[in-house]
């Protein structure tokens, strides 16, 4: 007849695995780790004892391991065959046999005392259960309930688990209170001594995109696809949508009717405005489109750059910026692309500057007159290089351009380029510049100069310092589009270029 005891431990395994939404066969687990100590107690630390318990009956069967021998050096793990064969007759040299231990008492566990020794295992098995679950589901929304606040960090109530949202996860401004239920964004899930951390976000702009995602169907059934989404959290954002559907007005399907839709969205982003933008390939249009509502008169693109030059009128600069440089900035998230915003008056300052300063620059380098310089900066020189890169044909298309002015002009071309290889190597000698630095085949010996300017004069300062430092930025200034020169600006270094010196620089200078 089945005991009360053996009765109860079964109904304790089931009731723990219930709760905690685990396997009953990890609570029994954990349970015969518990007789194992127990039984170790009470027989003795040496005894290798092993526990099972019949998931049926609840029957508890303790036995020690032993290992059968021809002689016995140890009594607690070993057996001689003879002995051996007592409990099992078919029992050979070198097997290992389960010696019955005489019953124990178990009366004395109690069933809290069972679940205090199992809730170790038993907390790890649903640690690994909550991350098997949640490590896909990354890039889901999910609804959860405020359960506390730990030093700013919100943690929600996910119902099977817990996720926190970060301090710089929350929505600016936002008051989330206990038993607040609020929506968010799965970023990151990783498995963790502590358990697994499943870290939320208010504030990232894909979970705005996956609210739009809920709000819109076509959008939900893959009518309409999301392009970009730039978000200043809990101020302004903006979000540009597409369709082959040439039926479908993408923005008006995300606006809803009346609003209804991107209201929704609102709401649950605790009023932030959202531009809805209809997005195109053509990165001008996308410019122009993203900068709204400021009317733009001119666009000028610098691929190699990856830079776009935007005109607008007096009366719209502010508009265009935004407050301090809001729009801006988010309409260069939006395309992907540095958007430097100019007025009318700005842009031919800006275009006399460039054109008389390329101007004077073949003037004093190649010793020719204003006219032929000018010209040459008409064609799309900027630098003397440019000409020696130039197939000669090319300079005699140019009107006005003889073999004898093109010979010329290629000859002492040449000489400047000689005579300068020659100041930048002294430059360098002078500035001290680092072997490590002159080695690093990356950099023009013209660059190098202009670093060693800049105090930048071994590999490991140029390791240190940032792609925005080679190719400058824009500070974050109220009405103002304010660039801060970088130290290789004048190279025309791309960001991408930025980012690999920087790079190999730190390579070389680790290994």
């Amino acid at each position: 007849m089945v005991s009360a005891n053996k009765i109860e431990i079964l109904r304790i395994a089931e009731t723990v695995a219930q709760e905690k939404m685990i396997e009953t066969e990890i609570v029994l687990s954990a349970l015969e780790e518990a007789i194992v100590k127990a039984a170790k107690n009470n027989y003795g630390e040496e005894n290798e004892v092993v526990a099972e318990i019949n998931q049926e009956n609840g029957d508890i069967l303790i036995s020690r391991k032993m290992l059968v021998v021809e002689d016995v050096k140890n009594k607690f793990l070993e057996i001689e065959l003879k002995d051996a064969k007592k409990i099992n007759v078919a029992a050979q040299i070198g097997d290992e046999l389960l010696d019955p231990l005489p019953p124990m008492d178990f009366g004395r566990i109690a069933a809290q005392s069972a679940k205090q020794v199992i809730t170790s295992k038993v907390r790890e098995a649903e640690r690994e259960r909550q991350y098997n679950e949640y490590k896909d589901r990354v890039g889901e929304v999910v609804n959860g309930i405020v359960k506390r606040a730990e030093f700013g960090n919100i943690v929600l109530d996910l119902g099977k688990a817990e996720g926190v949202i970060r301090k710089d996860q929350i929505i600016p401004r936002e008051n989330l209170r206990n038993g607040d239920r609020v929506k968010a964004y799965i970023y990151d899930v990783r498995s963790e001594l502590k358990g697994p951390q499943i870290f939320l976000s208010r504030s990232h702009p894909q979970f705005m995109a996956k609210l739009f995602t809920q709000e819109v169907p076509e959008i939900y059934d893959g009518i309409i696809s999301i392009k970009s989404v730039a978000r200043d959290p809990g101020s302004r954002a903006k979000i540009a949508v597409s369709t082959d559907d040439n039926s479908i007005d993408p923005v008006g399907a995300c606006v809803g009717m009346r609003g209804s839709r991107v209201q929704a969205v609102v709401n649950e982003l605790q009023g932030e405005k959202i531009d809805i933008i209809k997005w195109s390939e053509n990165v001008a249009n996308l410019a122009i489109a993203s900068l709204s509502p400021a009317e733009v008169l001119k666009v000028v693109l610098d691929e190699d750059q990856n830079k776009i030059e935007v005109v607008v009128s007096e009366e719209h600069l502010s508009l265009a910026i935004g407050r301090r440089g809001q729009n801006v900035k988010l309409a260069t998230e939006l395309t992907s692309w540095e958007i430097d915003i100019l007025t009318e008056d700005e842009e031919s300052s800006k275009r006399q500057e460039d054109f008389t300063s390329k101007s004077k620059l073949f003037v004093d380098s190649l010793d020719v007159d204003e006219t032929l310089a000018q010209l040459l900066v008409s064609e799309g020189f900027g630098a003397v290089e440019e000409i020696l890169d130039t197939d000669k044909s090319e300079l005699l298309a140019i009107e006005g351009f003889e073999e004898e002015i093109v010979e010329e002009l290629i000859e002492r071309s040449k000489r400047f380029i000689e005579e300068k290889d020659i100041k930048d190597n002294q430059k360098l000698k002078e500035f001290n510049v680092s072997k490590d630095l002159l080695e690093f085949n990356f950099l023009t010996k013209t660059m190098l100069v202009t670093l060693a300017e800049n105090n930048i004069k071994t590999l490991e300062d140029f390791a240190g310092l940032t792609t925005d430092d080679l190719i400058g930025y824009y500070e974050d200034r109220h009405d103002k589009n304010s660039k801060v020169k970088g130290m290789l600006e004048e190279y025309n270094v791309t960001k991408d270029e930025g980012d690999e010196l920087i790079m190999e620089a730190r390579k070389i200078w680790l290994n």
